[in-house]
């Protein structure tokens, strides 16, 4: 009787050949399996974005990032003012989150003692997993009845809440990826703890942290429900912009994709279009800088 393997001349026995296509046969079949998996995965995100296409790629014209918003049973008509709108309490809501999310992601990972840092970076996480709502909510309490009035500062202010956990653990984590031996060299060269960071580790760590600030612009951009309890909905634009409301592409959305009117909903369409767009755009910024990495 013959075994399924032969021995080599330096004792190792050969694999038989029915083992050998075994083998393939069952990794062929694990790798199918994975492309199936994964395909399944991604199917969600391609069906919407396929449908966000066909739905809204109708509207796109000039009129549409030019004209004012209409109002019910009103024909033609534009979102400039939201596209506007939403710029302005992002870029609102950045100019908040930004300098205080970096700076308190540099003091984490530079200069807090060991027995705060973990009490900080668990607050930051809880923080990110608050329900957007919520921050509404609180925005609404702390800003909108403090002032007397919905106004697009408030808007901002929720949005930067939601920005700041995201831009504060990516800095953190940045600056830890940055190698000590850099540090020591500087120290080693007469500089001061201070320049170390600000003129050495800060901007070694400059790509990663821009990943995070654009990935927190891309969460920003979407979010309604804060926006509903804090500039709620508004088509035209006011006298004032920060003490005022403005519109806003999440908010038109919301009010327009249920209404009896074809001319609404299609622009309720079309904005979704541009919102996935601006959020693709922002993400693969994100993913750019991400890939230069920082050592």
């Amino acid at each position: 009787m013959t075994s399924g393997a032969t021995t080599r001349e330096d004792g190792f026995p050969n694999q038989s050949i029915e083992g050998s296509d075994s083998s393939n046969l069952i990794e062929k079949l694990l790798t199918g399996l994975a492309f199936f998996l994964l395909g399944l995965a991604i199917l969600p995100l391609g069906l919407v974005i396929s449908y966000v296409i066909v739905k809204g790629l109708g509207r796109f014209n000039l009129a549409l990032f030019t004209e004012n918003i209409p109002t019910a049973g009103q024909e033609g008509g534009g979102i400039a003012a939201a596209i506007a709108g939403t710029f302005l309490i992002v870029g609102i809501a950045a100019a908040i989150s930004i300098p205080i999310g970096i700076g308190a992601g540099i003091y984490l990972s530079e200069f807090s003692n060991k027995g705060i840092v973990k009490w900080i970076r668990f607050a930051t996480n809880i923080l990110s997993g608050v329900p957007s709502i919520i921050v509404g909510i609180f925005a609404y309490t702390v800003v909108v009845l403090t002032m007397d009035k919905f106004s697009t500062l408030a808007g901002g202010f929720a949005i930067a809440i939601l920005m700041l956990p995201i831009i504060v653990r990516t800095t953190d984590e940045a600056l830890q990826l940055v190698p000590k031996d850099v540090r020591w060299a500087s120290v080693g060269v007469g500089a001061s703890s201070f320049h170390t960071v600000l003129q050495i580790v800060v901007p070694a760590a400059i790509p990663a942290i821009v990943t995070g600030i654009t990935l927190a612009v891309a969460r920003a951009a979407g979010e309604t429900a804060p926006l509903l309890f804090t500039i709620i909905f508004s088509q035209s634009w006011p006298d004032g912009i920060i003490d005022q409301t403005v519109p806003a592409l999440s908010v038109l959305i919301y009010n327009f994709a249920t209404t009896p009117y074809q001319n609404q909903q299609e622009l309720a369409w079309a904005a979704s279009l541009i919102l996935v767009l601006l959020v693709l755009i922002a993400s693969a910024l994100a993913r750019y800088f991400g890939q230069k990495g920082t050592y």
